[in-house]
């Protein structure tokens, strides 16, 4: 049996990747069973990986809204966009979970022309410049001409000295960080050049999705109890994250719910930040 990629590549069907696949929704082992044999029926020979997908997502949502959310953060990453606005506003959000003071946007000086920062973040004797790539394709990769471009970025402004935060510091490391997968190129480039690299699925212990689990800062757009019109109206208000409608419900007022929702709402969002978390270094 075959499964069809987005980009219209087939692929032998994998059942024992499924399994591994509907583990990260946050399913019991149990549950993740009974999840996969409510799919089999439906999967054949061909099928889309976009329709496996949906079948996985429909299926965790019969028992958790959580565990289809947590499923779809893929997808919820893609859903920041159309353009890389709100992306890089998370990343800032993102660092700052990790302990650091950071601030979106800012132009500084190198030996030989301006660059704009997309993010820069500060903890102790660390200061990181950040470079955010924002993708909407489902299979998009980063090329290794962005890390190339990105390191030459690094150079001219490395010997720099730069305040931020009420500190005067030189940059230590510079990140190049995306929602999407990175070519082996640029996986081969970054290592052998030390160039800070995050993507979806690298490195191992430091992937964006490994950040986002571990520190359990999810987007709200993996909300499965929204349509887009309330998420992009929490958007607009500055409502990023998961946690900031239980901190500060308040922005959920101008979504004016009902009672049954608002729960189901908050029930959701509760089990997906009170996940279990470890200690995640950005370094």
């Amino acid at each position: 049996m075959q499964v069809k990629k987005f980009n219209g590549e087939l692929i032998d069907y994998n059942p024992k990747a499924l399994k591994i696949s509907l583990t990260k929704s946050g399913a019991t082992k149990d549950e993740v069973a009974e999840v996969f044999e409510l799919m089999t029926p439906d999967i054949y020979d061909g099928i889309p990986t976009q329709d496996l997908y949906n079948l996985a997502f429909e299926n965790l949502k019969k028992y958790r809204n959580s565990y289809a959310a947590r499923y779809s953060l893929k997808k919820a990453l893609r859903d920041l966009g159309p353009e890389g606005f709100y992306f890089e506003k998370y990343i800032k959000r993102l660092m700052e979970t990790s302990g650091f003071n950071a601030v979106n946007g800012i132009t500084v000086q190198g030996n030989a022309v301006t660059h704009e920062i997309d993010v820069v973040a500060q903890k102790e004797d660390k200061l990181f410049f950040c470079e955010c790539k924002f993708r909407n394709d489902i299979d998009a990769k980063i090329s290794v001409t962005t890390p190339m471009y990105f390191m030459s970025r690094m150079i001219d402004v490395k010997d720099k000295e730069y305040t931020f935060f009420n500190k005067n510091m030189k940059p230590t490391k510079g990140f190049l960080i995306t929602n999407a997968y990175l070519t082996s190129d640029s996986t081969d480039w970054a290592e052998y050049y030390k160039i800070g690299m995050i993507s979806w699925n690298y490195p191992e212990n430091m992937s964006l999705k490994y950040l986002i689990d571990n520190l359990a800062i999810y987007p709200i757009t993996c909300l499965t109890t929204l349509h887009k019109d309330q998420i992009q109206i929490l958007l607009k208000a500055g409502c990023l994250l998961v946690k900031d409608i239980i901190e500060k419900q308040e922005y959920l007022k101008s979504l004016e719910l009902d009672n049954q929702l608002l729960d189901s709402l908050i029930t959701e969002a509760k089990e997906l930040i009170e996940i279990e978390t470890i200690e995640c270094y950005i370094q």
